[in-house]
């Protein structure tokens, strides 16, 4: 007899319908976490281990962020936003990353997240050139890669093997995010290997949301120390370094104006902390759909009073999606069903 396997309990967070009748249901969960890492509002299943996917790269940061050594390096804010990327492979987002590496001597054949074509193209309705290939630098994860070649040039680490999850700089990373997320035991998270060949972690979204409420303190953490607020003013001054054009974390961005920082992962993972309420959030939808994740996100933010005219003009594309036909008919819209349990 096959194993039962515990599936998380997710709840319909968004729906899609066509000529005015439900078509399909978005399932998923969201959680609401102050500093304090109370849980002040949620929806489905908060407490399932979720792969956090690319929501984790500022806490893939922190440990070189709070290295004695790190500021030897002397980098800007726009460049340690890169760091947390998944960007659109922009020129200013490649030159960043062959910047950073040069830093330590390497160049884009040091990077081993493979290739693909600019995010620019999907989010932007472009067509690549046919044939066109890029380098590693165009790849969305390259600045997080760059960021973990400094990191072992600081603990004088191999360089070669550094996605290894016994390497230094990964031990480092795991440790950091249990820390962040409030796990007791780093050895015990699941993790399994991202799109970028890199490991990654499954917390919960209570964790994760905590983590980036946690990322919100202007004050010195105990074993961290600026390095949390350090990454927050990055992400928050620097969006355009994060995502880029097109993109729904920019989006969040702009309306959030300097008081949000936010990180989208693969698979339908989002994450956002407010400096001024001191919280953070974190949402999964099963599917992967961003555009139904998004729609349920503006709602949560809706409900916590979080959004003004100025804001709802900023995500006024991801707020309300329509469905149209290749022709360009309107046929369908989807519609967020989130109702916060205080």
């Amino acid at each position: 007899m096959q194993n039962e396997v515990l599936l998380p309990k997710h709840v319909p967070i968004a729906y899609s319908t066509r000529g005015g009748h439900v078509e399909n249901v978005f399932y998923g969960s969201i959680a609401v976490v102050d500093r304090a890492g109370t849980l002040l509002a949620h929806v489905g299943d908060v407490e399932y281990p979720m792969f956090t996917r690319s929501a984790l790269k500022p806490l893939q940061a922190l440990p070189l962020i709070a290295n004695p050594k790190f500021s030897e390096y002397g980098l800007t804010l726009a460049e340690i936003a890169l760091l947390c990327s998944s960007h659109n492979g922009e020129a200013i987002h490649a030159d960043t990353a062959a910047r950073l590496l040069a830093k330590v001597g390497l160049n884009e054949a040091a990077l081993q997240c493979g290739n693909h074509a600019p995010y620019w193209y999907k989010w932007n309705n472009g067509t690549p050139e046919p044939g066109k290939r890029w380098s590693s630098l165009f790849h969305n994860c390259s600045g997080k890669h760059s960021g973990m070649l400094l990191h072992a040039k600081l603990l004088a680490a191999e360089s070669a093997t550094y996605l290894e999850p016994s390497h230094p700089v990964q031990l480092r990373i795991r440790d950091a995010v249990a820390y962040a997320c409030g796990e007791a035991d780093p050895a015990k998270m699941a993790w399994g290997t991202d799109g970028c060949s890199a490991p990654n972690y499954a917390v919960s979204l209570r964790g994760l949301a905590r983590a980036f409420a946690w990322l919100t303190n202007a004050e010195a953490d105990a074993q961290y120390g600026g390095a949390p607020k350090i990454l927050f003013d990055a992400m928050s001054q620097h969006p355009e370094m994060v995502s880029g054009e097109g993109r729904n974390d920019l989006a969040l961005a702009k309306a959030g104006r300097g008081d949000w920082a936010n990180k989208v992962g693969a698979d339908g993972v989002q994450t956002l902390a407010s400096r001024s309420r001191g919280i953070g959030i974190a949402a999964k939808v099963s599917d992967g759909n961003i555009k139904a994740l998004m729609v349920a996100f503006c709602s949560v933010l809706e409900q916590l009073g979080m959004l003004d005219d100025a804001a709802r003009v900023a995500l006024a594309d991801w707020a309300g999606v329509s469905i149209k036909s290749v022709r360009g008919i309107e046929v369908g819209e989807l519609r967020p069903h989130v109702l916060l349990r205080r």
